[in-house]
């Protein structure tokens, strides 16, 4: 079956051995994925790309996770890792969400895995040369096929947002925004988010 297969599927096709020994053995200042079972190993985020991580997490996460000035119901984490399929792939989105009547026990028991196995509602990948094709590419494919409702792109550098939502499988360019516009954004279109905040230093 081909690694592409929907969840349910009947595929049985794992990652090499040699390739999980790899990513087991990835240093920790490092990011380690492994999507369609090849392992993908990049630094942490440079300061444009982090700076933007950050601001974005804080922005949602006081009134989607906290609930203060807007309506709580979400559980917020960032750089999550996210094991999908019987392979696995294995993701790291720079932010993800859940709805929290899915995911009501985030934290989960003292013997509960470092990674999630239910896949958000919600995905943000900031875009860097070094790993835009890797976000536009395979991630974008997994993230669709296991049924992510709803997907942000955001370029530091550009200084756009692009909001993407699940349809029929595929993705749709629902909106792209730019600069310091003021824009409600699903699945947070709750509150109004100020782009120029999301750029600042």
């Amino acid at each position: 079956m081909s690694p592409h297969d929907p969840p349910g599927s009947d595929s049985t096709e794992r990652n090499a051995p040699s390739v999980e020994a790899a990513f087991q053995a990835s240093p920790p200042e490092m990011v380690a994925e492994i999507l369609d079972g090849e392992l993908h190993v990049s630094p942490r985020p440079a300061r444009p790309h982090a700076n933007v991580a950050s601001n974005l997490g804080g922005l949602i996460t006081v009134p989607f996770k906290l609930g203060r000035g807007g309506p709580g119901g979400w559980v917020i984490i960032v750089e999550p890792e996210l094991h999908f399929g019987p392979r696995p792939d294995k993701l790291v989105p720079d932010l993800a969400g859940w709805r929290r009547e899915r995911l009501p026990d985030a934290l989960g028991g003292d013997d509960a895995p470092a990674h999630y196995d239910l896949a958000p509602d919600w995905v943000c990948e900031i875009l860097s040369e070094r790993t835009r094709q890797r976000d536009k590419g395979p991630k974008q494919r997994i993230y669709a096929r296991e049924g992510v409702r709803h997907m942000w792109h955001v370029d530091p550098l550009a200084r756009t947002l692009d909001i993407f939502r699940l349809q029929e499988s595929q993705w749709l360019l629902v909106d792209s925004f730019a600069e310091d516009q003021r824009v409600r954004a699903e699945p947070f279109e709750a509150i109004e988010l100020e782009l120029e905040l999301l750029w600042s230093k």
